[in-house]
C-alpha cells in the first residue's frame, strides 16, 4: 500500500543523519546520505518513518539455531523456545508476520518469562 500512496516517497539504500526540526515547528525535514553514492542531502518533510529493514539481521546465530527460509529463528509455536536449551527468541527475529514494536515487545516479555522458567527449572534439578 505504501509504494502506491502519492504522498510518500520510499527513499532505499539511505540513511538518515538528522532529524531537522523542534518542539515548536515540529518536524521539518531530514538530512539523509545514499549508503550506495554517498551523497549528503536535505529534504523538505512533516513526517517520519522509518523501516529498519525486512530482513531479520540473524545470519550471526544461523550456525546454532534453526530459521525458515527469510532467515527468521524458528521457535516452538507459542512460546519463544528455539532449537537450542537455553536459547529464546522474540521480537523482530522471529516474528515474520507482525513485525510491530507492541508485538515485539510483547514476545520479550515472553522470552523474559520462559527463560525465567527455564532457569528455576535447571536450578531444581540440580539441587534434586
Amino acid at each position: 500500500r505504501v509504494k502506491n500512496t502519492a504522498n510518500i516517497e520510499i527513499l532505499w539504500n539511505t540513511e538518515t543523519v538528522e532529524i531537522v526540526g523542534n518542539e515548536q515547528t515540529g518536524v521539518t525535514g531530514a538530512h539523509l546520505r545514499n549508503v550506495l553514492t554517498h551523497e549528503v542531502y536535505d529534504i523538505p518533510v512533516t513526517g517520519f518513518f522509518v523501516a529498519i529493514g525486512h530482513q531479520p539481521n540473524t545470519r550471526i546465530f544461523a550456525e546454532w539455531l534453526e530459521m525458515d527460509t527469510n532467515g527468521y529463528i524458528k521457535t516452538v509455536p507459542g512460546t519463544t523456545h528455539t532449537n537450542v536449551e537455553g536459547v529464546f527468541a522474540c521480537g523482530d527475529a522471529q516474528d515474520h508476520v507482525y513485525r510491530q514494536a507492541v508485538t515485539a515487545a510483547g514476545t520479550g516479555c515472553m522470552a523474559a518469562l520462559d527463560a525465567e522458567r527455564w532457569l528455576a527449572a535447571v536450578e531444581a534439578n540440580a539441587n534434586v
